[in-house]
């Protein structure tokens, strides 16, 4: 009997890495909800393409900062896995949506701490809470996190300390989730050049340079790599990984 096929639900896969992260395990044989907060657009251009590398794909409005939205998101998920893959289930949660906040620490607000901690903490703490029953035995969980755990940078107290939170929620989530096969792991992009943070990392040249200065391999990161690690942390050869912090970087700031 051959085993189901294969679902990742992806975060925030419109654009940046959670696209590359949608692309790369659609060509790895997997397919993928992908969501989108307010872009439909660019959302059915991903499902667009995984589709036309021979994979199933469908788009689904979410805002993971609105957690009183996320039981009517959890039907509406059910609802289709059982219409597309006659499941009740999927595989792989990718919790990525997320945004940037570059201020001092004394100039930081409440207001902008808030909703940093609403995306980054609260809904990933209470999003995977609620998909828990649609998460296979099995499955596997990826948080992500960011360099800016380790690598002290001024200016991203507030999104390097919560961030940092989301990493003690990992080990938690992967000690409690064990008893059901659950791996929960969480990676840590170092520079990446995409459009977070207002595209610094992939249109200033300055900022690019300084940055590839610091790293080992370098060059800064680009979203193809830090998916094929995720691919590659998701797939079975590394079903004995869980409750780790993983970051993706090319060494920088060793």
């Amino acid at each position: 009997m051959s085993s189901p096929q294969k679902i990742a639900v992806i975060t925030g896969s419109s654009r940046g890495l959670g696209r590359a992260d949608a692309l790369h395990l659609a060509e790895a044989g997997v397919d993928v909800v992908v969501t989108y907060r307010s872009n439909k657009a660019e959302a059915e251009e991903v499902v667009a393409a995984i589709t036309s590398a021979g994979r199933t794909a469908v788009a689904l409005q979410l805002d993971t900062s609105v957690v009183s939205s996320f039981p009517d998101f959890g039907e509406q998920l059910g609802a289709e896995l059982q219409a597309r893959w006659g499941r009740a289930t999927f595989d792989y949660l990718i919790n990525n949506a997320g945004h940037d906040l570059t201020a001092s620490f004394e100039a930081t607000t409440e207001k902008d701490f808030d909703a940093l901690v609403d995306v980054h903490l609260k809904g990933v703490f209470f999003l995977t809470q609620t998909l828990l029953p649609l998460i296979s035995d099995g499955g596997a969980i990826v948080n992500v996190s960011s360099g800016l755990t380790r690598i002290i940078n001024p200016g991203h107290a507030a999104y390097g300390a919560i961030k940092g939170a989301v990493e003690v929620l990992t080990r938690y989530q992967a000690k409690e989730l064990g008893s059901r096969g659950i791996r929960v792991n969480v990676v840590a992009p170092g520079a990446t050049a995409t459009d977070f943070g207002g595209g610094m990392m992939k249109n200033n040249e300055k900022v690019r340079a300084y940055l590839e200065s610091a790293v080992a391999l370098g060059r800064v990161g680009e979203p193809d790599d830090i998916a094929a690690a995720v691919t590659a942390l998701l797939s079975d050869a590394n079903h004995w990984i869980t409750g780790q912090r993983i970051e993706i970087s090319g060494g920088q700031s060793l």
